[in-house]
């Protein structure tokens, strides 16, 4: 066939076209991404912002993948950090190398230490905080955090090949692969809102639920479930009259979180206290007609311990008042967050109730407080690293296994992304003892017992919580992580310094003797016994009664303090460890007897039908949650002593 010059050169250019096309295309799609990630994190909340962060800095290659980057390390629910037992677990992070207290300390607003009436193993710290400028701070921490990408898109799908993951797919279509992937999906898998009888898709206000994940792991082999949680209303503060609330300052001496040099607080915003009353619970009721949990429509259970205003006029019925915290959101801003009034009553119901109240006669709405339902995985599918049982490589942190709180996904968070990392490496496991930290309590309560109620943190849950205390979080923690290259140089430097001050100061108050006559007015006034003879200060600082700045103003003591120039941290950790030094000694003899049992190891694929002594609830639960030593075996509940007896008996065997 004849053609002719001119279509020739047409026909050229056409293919000159498609392969310029094709080039360019193969590019395009080499530049989105060309390489596998170690680590791939879904979600940028609490959980996924410190797994990412983890992983990235101890050197894997890292994507995080998130909806919208202004909402990374979103503050959802109250702007506050810490509170009793929370505050511990900010500071278990921070001395490991994470970053939620080094976040808090540059865009907190208020300091409290709480419990402060009770013993140091009680004392937490809390943090009020700027909302917007905390998200944003997070969001900078990440940006320039070097190994890790982000990029913005909703993860509809795994890649699995066999049982072991293998990468995501986005929901532009877009595929990802990965050496491990950690999911850190919060309230957005399936997430419903509820107001009132209005119900909408949605995984926080204004942003949309994730779709498609829960239906492929359940596929998969994985059980779900659903959960609910709720937020209260914001208010302008304009329209409050705070004369009629008690104000609730910060601490006069503010902490902080972050065991490096973080800024100091100096101007504070103060929160504000009001109450309840007969009268508002009465209006509330006439709304639970329409409350979707009432009626029904919610199907998720929610947080025993921080009930809805709903929950808590029905549940407290005898009681005429209920306190409410009304909260800055920022500086600069007049939004207030009204703390305790969680609700998902009609807009004009909460609008009633809230006008009753002292303070909030003239109250203006900026956003209605509402109820969010969502999909979460039954955390017994884990194992105590946070790696799926089910599917290899494949990581749960945060909301997705049933807790609440930022601080307790932040914790779980951080140990997937140590160990998601580790996986991929063959490396050891990284796993904290029940204790060694409020971590590894929280962990260890999730994937032995599991919950079928929004997990929160409470000092009462652990065992050695004198062992745990806020104060010590860098002692127990930091040479771990500075071991594994999590923690920095700089940590491990102030640590040891810290260290060697409180053992001079210790030192000192051992082998100083003070006279009578130097010490009783002392002792005298502040109501103890007086000494006839000359006195150990050791023993002054061991009395109940007296606290060690009781003492500064003796010659020999202000003469060793003018040449040392110590924290106050350590001042602080030198008058509990000579206070509570009994206590500890004992908590750690307690906990070395368990940790015998921690090293009795049960192999993976131990058939336990096999044992014939054990019960048949026993065979059943350890079958299902397959623990990895005899002591955690003897957490699981429907786990008898005697049951322990038969497997230690065999063990030993």
């Amino acid at each position: 066939m004849l053609v002719s010059r001119g279509t020739m050169f047409f026909v050229n250019s056409l293919k000159s076209v498609f392969l310029t096309f094709h080039v360019e295309q193969e590019i395009f799609d080499m530049s989105v991404f060309s390489n596998i990630y170690d680590v791939i994190v879904v979600g940028g909340g609490h959980a996924g912002a410190e797994a990412a962060a983890a992983a990235a800095k101890l050197g894997s290659k890292t994507l995080l993948v998130t909806l919208n980057f202004e909402t990374i390390g979103q503050m959802s629910c109250n702007p506050a950090m810490g509170g009793v037992a929370k505050g511990q677990i900010v500071r278990e992070i921070d001395a490991l190398g994470g970053y939620s207290g080094i976040v808090t300390d540059h865009t907190m607003i208020q300091f409290r230490m709480l419990n402060t009436s009770k013993g140091p193993a009680m004392w937490s710290p809390r943090a009020q905080s700027d909302r917007i400028a905390f998200a944003r701070a997070w969001r900078l921490k990440l940006e320039h955090t070097d190994n890790l990408d982000l990029f913005a898109d909703m993860v509809t799908s795994l890649l699995v090949e066999g049982n072991r993951v293998v990468g995501v797919k986005t929901q532009l279509g877009i595929e990802i692969k990965s050496k491990s992937v950690v999911l850190t999906n919060g309230t957005f898998l399936n997430g419903t809102i509820h107001i009132g009888t209005k119900q909408f898709g949605g995984g926080r206000a204004g942003e949309a639920s994730a779709f498609g994940l829960t239906e492929q792991l359940v596929d998969l082999g994985f059980e779900s479930g659903r959960m609910k949680t709720g937020t209260p209303p914001r208010v302008d503060s304009r329209s409050l009259d705070f004369s009629k609330m008690t104000e609730q300052p910060g601490d006069v001496v503010p902490g902080k979180f972050s065991y490096l040099d973080t800024p100091k607080l100096v101007e504070q915003l103060s929160c504000f206290t009001t109450y309840t009353n007969p009268i508002v619970h009465d209006t509330l009721r006439t709304g639970f007609d329409e409350s979707p949990m009432y009626a029904g429509r919610i199907q998720g259970v929610g947080p025993r311990y921080c009930p809805s205003i709903e929950d808590k006029i029905d549940r407290f019925s005898t009681k005429d008042r209920h306190q409410i915290f009304v909260e800055p959101e920022g500086r600069g801003t007049i939004e207030m967050y009204v703390n305790g009034f969680s609700t998902s009553l009609p807009v004009d119901v909460q609008m009633a109730a809230m006008r009753r109240m002292e303070g909030f006669e003239s109250v203006k709405l900026l956003r209605p407080g509402y109820a969010i339902e969502y999909d979460y995985f039954p955390p017994t599918q884990l194992t105590n690293t946070l790696e799926t049982k089910e599917i290899k490589n494949l990581f749960f942190a945060g909301q997705i296994n049933g807790t609440t709180g930022y601080e307790e996904a932040g914790g779980q968070g951080l140990i997937a992304g140590i160990n998601a990392h580790n996986k991929v490496r063959d490396l050891e496991e990284f796993v904290l003892s029940r204790s060694e930290a409020y971590i590894g309590v929280l962990i260890d309560d999730l994937v032995t017992k599991g919950t079928d109620e929004p997990y929160r943190m409470f000092t009462s849950r652990a065992e050695y919580r004198t062992l745990l205390r806020q104060d010590n979080a860098d002692d127990r923690l930091t040479p771990r992580g500075f071991e594994i290259g999590l923690a920095s140089k700089e940590r491990m430097d102030r640590l040891e310094k810290k260290q060697t001050d409180v053992a001079s100061f210790v030192g000192f108050l051992n082998k100083t003797s003070v006279k009578a006559e130097e010490i009783n007015p002392i002792y005298e006034a502040k109501g103890t016994a007086i000494v006839k003879q000359s006195d150990k200060l050791i023993r002054a600082v061991s009395r109940p009664q007296v606290d060690l700045k009781d003492i500064f103003g003796l010659t020999k003591v202000e003469e060793f303090l003018g040449e040392n120039d110590f924290s106050d941290e350590v001042l602080e950790q030198a008058e509990i460890k000579i206070k509570y030094q009994g206590y500890i000694d004992k908590e750690k003899a307690n906990a070395d007897k368990l940790s015998r049992l921690e090293n009795i190891r049960i192999p993976h694929q131990f058939d336990y039908d096999k044992l014939k002594s054990l019960s048949f609830e026993a065979r059943q639960k350890l079958n299902e949650i397959r623990p990895k030593t005899i002591s955690q075996a003897s957490r699981i509940s429907g786990v008898s002593p005697s049951d322990i007896s038969v497997l230690l008996v065999y063990m030993g065997r």
